[in-house]
């Protein structure tokens, strides 16, 4: 199969997926119970013709076959629709968002990785010894820790009971800084987040790398570095880690993608002002365009992820386009 049979039956199963994921994001939501409208107007006085008119203008008195035709014929456009609970289009809701969220999930991902990745290499090199069980042994239990668990654990601690770091939100209200100032006030505002979400990560890391490099320690071209003489660390760095950090690239991809996803936890109980908290407020307010709008941005972010290393892959080993 030639790369570009190959290329296209990747994008085709892409584009299917996309079609699937659009017919199920539209119809998921309305499954839930619940009136949007009623849920805009709290006080129960309000009449029947206003709930009527608000129904009109965001074309909720039209069967589910009609609402599904205007949100297909919009999409295409480019349009997400009008969120019921800001009266904002969702696109310039997540425009504000977006920023947020890859600021906090850029951040924790890189310094998991690092710090996952040097603690794997070490503990894969020096594998059955006393170093390599502890690194092991914490590396699993901090994967199997949720990370809302995790989170409200450090906020109970450090935010509430020994008040080091701030409850929630991005920044000091009304602190008016600029510049340095700013920046030091969101990091502080950050710490704890971020932290909750690389703890989880650097496990996952370890637990791969240190697979990676045990397997790749086995391998014939490491045994004749040993036999030439080379030392230990330029082997370690020059011919072992780089072929171990293959599947790190790969997952790290895909995190990517689902880290978006997954931060809705962090977001939630820190009260960080990004896509995953407004994902969180938008199913307790029945909001269905901006539902729809945050959880399409998810799909996208995780199928085009893993159309990219489909590609990127088949292109580097012949054995994949070959195999299918």
């Amino acid at each position: 199969m030639g790369f570009k049979r190959f290329f296209l039956r990747k994008v085709v199963a892409a584009v299917l997926t996309i079609a699937v994921i659009v017919c199920t994001n539209f119809f998921i939501f309305r499954m839930a119970p619940g009136d949007p409208v009623r849920m805009m107007f709290r006080d129960p006085r309000v009449s029947a013709e206003s709930l009527e008119l608000m129904k009109q203008k965001f074309g909720l008195d039209k069967p589910l076959s009609g609402q599904f035709v205007a949100y297909v014929k919009n999409l295409a456009h480019g349009d997400l629709g009008l969120s019921f609970s800001q009266q904002k289009p969702v696109l310039e809701v997540l425009a504000e968002r977006i920023p947020n969220t890859l600021l906090l999930v850029v951040t924790a991902l890189m310094i998991a990785i690092f710090l996952g990745v040097v603690l794997g290499a070490i503990a894969g090199w020096v594998s059955g010894t006393r170093f390599d069980t502890f690194i092991l042994t914490a590396s699993v239990t901090m994967y199997s820790i949720p990370t809302f668990a995790l989170g409200i654990v450090l906020l109970m601690v450090f935010a509430y009971l020994i008040p080091i770091f701030p409850l929630g939100g991005i920044t000091t209200p009304a602190s008016g800084y600029e510049g340095l100032e700013l920046i030091r006030d969101v990091g502080w505002h950050m710490f704890l987040p971020a932290f909750s979400i690389v703890i989880w990560y650097i496990g996952e890391y370890v637990i791969l790398t240190r697979s990676s490099m045990i397997d790749v320690m086995g391998q014939e071209y490491i045994t004749t570095a040993h036999a030439k003489g080379l030392k230990k660390f330029k082997i370690l760095k020059n011919h072992a880690l780089r072929n171990a950090l293959l599947p790190v690239i790969t997952i790290t991809g895909v995190n990517l993608a689902f880290a978006v996803a997954g931060v809705i936890e962090a977001e939630t109980v820190f009260a960080w002002p990004g896509v995953g908290r407004l994902a969180y407020d938008a199913v307790s307010q029945r909001d269905y365009p901006l539902l729809q709008g945050v959880f399409m941005l998810f799909a996208f972010a995780i199928v085009l992820a893993n159309l990219a290393i489909d590609l990127i892959y088949g292109y580097i080993d012949p054995r994949i386009k070959v195999g299918g």
